[in-house]
């Protein structure tokens, strides 16, 4: 039978060495050990949906987020008559692709599918793992932070529904390129003067650095290419939510071009705001047909206050 500690006292004799080995040299051969020195090997977790069923919302939870489509900015007026800025945001085909496995059992991922893609484009690699879920090609995949008890079945289909009128989320998305741009309307520096002395200098950033130590700084304004980064705005009131079209109004502007794939989530960052109006049912973990209370077609948020339109009484 094969000894690793045969082994080395085999070795050791030959070099004229001793051939007893303290016990501080003995190795562990056992397959416990060494699944423990693996760092591939460590516990992962996933949380095990049966069923989907309707839960209790506690303010610990956290819901998925939903990959959202741009269909382009319009305008509604709210209660009080007052113009609002809204986004209109479409939700398209989005699915529950897969739940990916953590090392926390407190935390959970869930992968997000939006669209259809033909197949042909689709990679093997993706496309096997689509088939594994059995879910048709998704156009795009997104992963979304979630606890254990908001995971939902694979297949689920999420719907504007999802979302309740008046609450706040956060939306990102890649903005819009702008090229090679220079100080003044990347970083928004004031530039050289128009006149009195200035030659060919109205719009160089001027010095970059001292003789010493004799190099930039990193981090440094300078020109280059501005825009095409992922930018998330916080804190965006849903204005009215259309189940019968899926899709959600979104106060203020988006980033991104029309047709461009948002991220939409819950607000995480809250500050002296509420993140859902007082007293509305949240479908926790989304919206379920049968299971949830019927909803109109529309359901528009309300501003509440008083009318900022009529001046304020001494």
């Amino acid at each position: 039978m094969f000894s690793y500690r045969g082994l080395v006292d085999k070795l050791l004799v030959g070099f004229g060495r001793a051939s007893s080995l303290q016990p501080c040299y003995r190795f562990s051969t056992t397959s416990l050990s060494l699944k423990a020195k693996l760092p591939h090997q460590k516990i992962r977790y996933v949380p095990d949906v049966k069923e989907l069923k309707l839960e209790p919302y506690t303010p610990e939870s956290r819901r998925t987020g939903v990959i959202a489509r741009k269909k382009g900015m319009t305008a509604m007026w709210d209660e009080w008559g007052v113009r609002v800025p809204v986004t209109v945001l479409q939700l398209d085909q989005v699915k529950v692709v897969s739940l990916i496995k953590t090392s926390n059992p407190s935390y959970a991922r869930m992968q997000i599918g939006c669209g259809v893609r033909k197949e042909k484009t689709v990679t093997k690699p993706l496309l096997g793992h689509y088939k594994s879920q059995g879910v048709e090609p998704k156009a795009k995949l997104f992963e979304f932070p979630i606890t254990p008890n908001a995971a939902l079945p694979v297949g689920t289909e999420i719907t504007a529904a999802h979302f309740v009128s008046g609450q706040l989320v956060d939306v990102t998305a890649p903005s819009l390129g702008k090229g090679f741009q220079g100080v003044m309307k990347r970083w928004g520096f004031a530039g050289g003067r128009a006149s009195h002395g200035n030659s060919l200098a109205h719009r160089t950033p001027g010095s970059t650095g001292n003789i010493n130590p004799g190099r930039v700084y990193p981090g440094k304004k300078m020109p280059g290419r501005m825009g095409g980064k992922n930018v998330t705005v916080l804190r965006l009131p849903v204005m009215k939510v259309d189940t019968a079209l899926n899709c959600i109004w979104v106060k203020g502007s988006v980033p991104g071009y029309d047709g461009q794939f948002i991220k939409v989530r819950d607000s995480i960052k809250l500050s002296r705001q509420r993140l859902f109006p007082e007293g509305v049912d949240v479908p926790f973990p989304t919206f379920i047909s049968g299971q949830s209370p019927v909803l109109p077609r529309e359901t528009v948020a309300r501003v509440g206050g008083r009318d900022p339109l009529v001046p304020a009484s001494d």
